[in-house]
Order: structure tokens, then sequence, then C-alpha cells
């Protein structure tokens, strides 16, 4: 009954219409009536949810990303991606893949790379004889990356739901070769659809003006050098690395490119600070339904429920992905995250799953889902782009959810996919 009223009166105001982040909050003042918790306890667990050292790095890295999305970086990451594939049978395609490969190295957002590598590739591929569905789930897909190659915010994010247990620096680390596996595949998906339907070559670039398009590109590619490279070598924390990119992005975007005016700094700042405000409520909210969860014994309920239905690690493994992938097409990712991790880590734990294993197998799942309609937020995003419905970009997108799936089974039952490289870092 706990868990009914808890969770019930939760997806009641989510369907009213109430915002997700105060449909956690108000229902944790509900689940703390029920079972008559003080109403103060709850307010300090609003307040201790964000006074985390570690959350710092949320807001740094969402403004790096952001400078380095208005000032000129996604083009010049487009240039670098057709030099280097461009001149392959359906190159844009794969121009389009690598670029985000390398922008969400940079960004950690799929928003942001959707909204900014599709404003200049959806055109352009359809210019080039691309149909615009196509093109457009390309980008969408493509952006999926994001997630998983460092510094993806929402790795920070699951480190903070999973009590500080999981170190950034390894998720980082683990989601790298799971990225790079999703570029590879979706690559190889394209390369497929390009000889089928005779997409055409692009032109391959003189060297001298390749030599200029690597040179600019790198300016903006070496924030993925002072975010890794500083963490892995120990120079910088998680937070000093994320602080260091932002001014290394504003270095690069004002005195280097000076693509972006400084009068629209001011602007740009707000709507970093806008989005921030945003996170931050959500898991303030967040903890404190955490620990209305935990006072109901919530999951120690749903570890109960699973050892139940079976003893076996990868049918388990099997039911959290379904259950995931059907709750990331319903809700957006951040609350997800805050929500299950507390709930789910306990029982794959139990199974002999290691937390960062795991971390990788929700951040695919729950990428997935930000792709899905009815409510894939970066879905939303590249039918704004290219001004096509959602339903004819689904369509299109089906061949890309079965490699996409592919991938999370190979991420799923293959540990060392995650796992190898923060080993050999010694993370």
């Amino acid at each position: 009954m706990d868990m009914l009223v808890l969770l019930g009166s939760f997806f009641l105001l989510m369907a009213v219409g109430v915002p997700i982040a105060y449909s956690l909050g108000l229902a944790s003042l509900v689940g703390a009536l029920w079972i008559d918790v003080p109403l103060d306890a709850v307010m300090i667990q609003i307040a201790s949810g964000v006074n985390k050292f570690s959350l710092l790095a949320i807001p740094f890295f969402v403004l790096a990303g952001v400078i380095m999305a208005e000032g000129g970086m996604s083009r010049r990451l487009v240039a670098f991606a057709s030099v280097l594939v461009g001149f392959i049978r359906g190159g844009l395609s794969l121009v389009n893949i690598l670029a985000s490969t390398f922008f969400g190295g940079i960004s950690g957002s799929s928003v942001a790379d959707t909204a900014s590598i599709g404003s200049v590739l959806i055109p352009e591929m359809e210019k080039k004889g691309y149909p615009r569905d196509f093109a457009t789930a390309v980008t969408v897909s493509g952006s999926m990356q994001a997630i998983l190659i460092p510094p993806s915010h929402n790795m920070v994010i699951y480190s903070l739901a999973a009590g500080g247990t999981v170190s950034v620096a390894s998720l980082f680390m683990a989601g790298v070769l799971p990225g790079l596996l999703t570029g590879l595949m979706l690559a190889a998906l394209c390369l497929y659809v390009a000889r089928r339907e005779n997409y055409p070559k692009g032109d391959k670039i003189p060297m001298k003006a390749a030599l200029k398009i690597a040179g600019e590109a790198m300016w903006g590619l070496m924030t993925m050098v002072i975010i890794l490279g500083g963490i892995l070598s120990g120079v910088f924390t998680a937070n000093e690395s994320a602080a260091m990119a932002v001014v290394w992005a504003f270095f690069v975007t004002m005195f280097v490119y000076r693509d972006y005016r400084w009068r629209d700094l001011p602007k740009l700042v707000h709507r970093t600070v806008k989005t921030v405000t945003v996170v931050m409520i959500l898991i303030g909210f967040a903890a404190s339904f955490g620990y209305v969860m935990t006072l109901m014994q919530i999951p120690l309920k749903v570890t109960t429920f699973f050892t139940s239905v079976s003893d076996n690690r990868y049918v388990i493994l099997m039911l959290i992905n379904v259950m995931l992938l059907i709750l990331g097409c319903l809700m957006d990712m951040s609350p997800l995250i805050l929500i299950l991790t507390p709930i789910l880590l306990p029982v794959v734990k139990l199974l002999g799953v290691d937390p960062v294993h795991f971390g990788m197998i929700m951040m695919v799942n729950l990428g997935i889902g930000l792709i899905t309609p009815p409510v894939g937020t970066v879905l939303f995003v590249g039918s704004a782009v290219s001004k096509l419905p959602m339903g004819q970009i689904t369509r299109a997108m089906k061949p890309f959810f079965v490699v996409l799936f592919g991938v999370l089974m190979l991420v799923t039952y293959v540990p060392a996919i995650s796992l190898w490289l923060p080993k050999m870092m010694g993370l």
C-alpha cells in the first residue's frame, strides 16, 4: 500500500500536467504524510540533495557545451568529419555520425548535438540527394553518442543517484567504448543503406584545405583532451576539469573562432542558468523522493520481487532492460536515473553486476528513450530542426532502432565493453 500511495500520487500528478520535478516533490510530501514522517525531514533531504560538491560539474559542463555549440564549433567539426569520411559513398551520413562523435565529446548533450549538427547537415544532406527523413534519422540516432562519450552530465547524475559510490572518472572511461561502438554500428548501417540506395559520394578535399580545416577543428577538440586528460592524470578533479573546459571553450569561441558576439554572452549565460536550475530542482526533489522510498523499503521489495522471478542474472537483466525501455519512452532521462538507480542498484549488486557496468546499461536504455515517441526529447528537437512530423521520422528510424537494440544487448551481456577501459586506467 505504501508503494501504491507514493508512486500512484506521482503518476497522478504527472497525468494532470504537473512538471516532473514538482510531481516528485509533492509525491514525497504525500508519502511522508502517509507513513507519518515529519515534513521537516523531507525538507532537509531536499536541501542536502543539492548540497553536494560533485554537482558543480553539471553547470560547468553544460556551459562549456553551450558555448561551443553556439560558437561555430559544430560547423568546424562537420567540415573536419568531411575531410575524414566525406569522400565515401554515402559519406555525408558518415560525416553526420562522426561529427556527433566529436561534438558529443564536447557538449555531453544529445539535444545540443541534434540541434547543432542537424541544423548544418540535414539541409546539406537533402541538397545532395538524401531523403530528409533519413537525414533526420541519422542525426537523431547519432546524437545518442553524446550520452555515452564523456563528458556526459547524465553520468554525473548517475554517480549522485548511486550515493557517490561510483566515481565520475570511472563512468566517463566506461562510456568511451560503448559510445564508439554505437557510432561504428550506426556508420555500418549508413554504409549499407548508401550502397543499396546508391547515395552520392562526396568530393575529396585538397590537402591544403584539409590541413586548414583540421587545424581549426583541433582547437575545439582540445576540450576533450582537457577534460579526460586532466581527470586521468590526476591534475584535475571532475569539477576542476569542467571549470577548465569552460575557460578553454570561452577562449576558443571568443578569441580564436570569433563567430560569437560579446553582447550575446549574457543571453547565453541566462539560458544556461535556466537549464541548470531545472536540473537542480529535479535533483533536490528526487532526493526527498528517494528518502521516502527508502523509509517505505521499496528498493528491498523490488529486489525481492526480481529475485523471486528468477535467480538467473541474464534473465533479470533482460527484464530490467524491457522495463527501462518502456519507462524511457514515457519519461525524461534525468528523473528516471534519479528515481530508478536507488531501486535497481541493490538488485543488480545482488546478482554480481558491477555498478559501473549497470550505469552504462542505464545510459543506453534511457538514451534510446530520448529518441523514441511519445516523450522523446531529442526526437522533438529533430522534428523541429527538419520540420518533419515525428511519425515520419520514427518510421525512417526503424533500422536505427534495430542497431541500437543490438548495441544495448552487447553492452548488457558483454561487461568488458564497459569495464575494460576503467580497469586499464586503474579506476
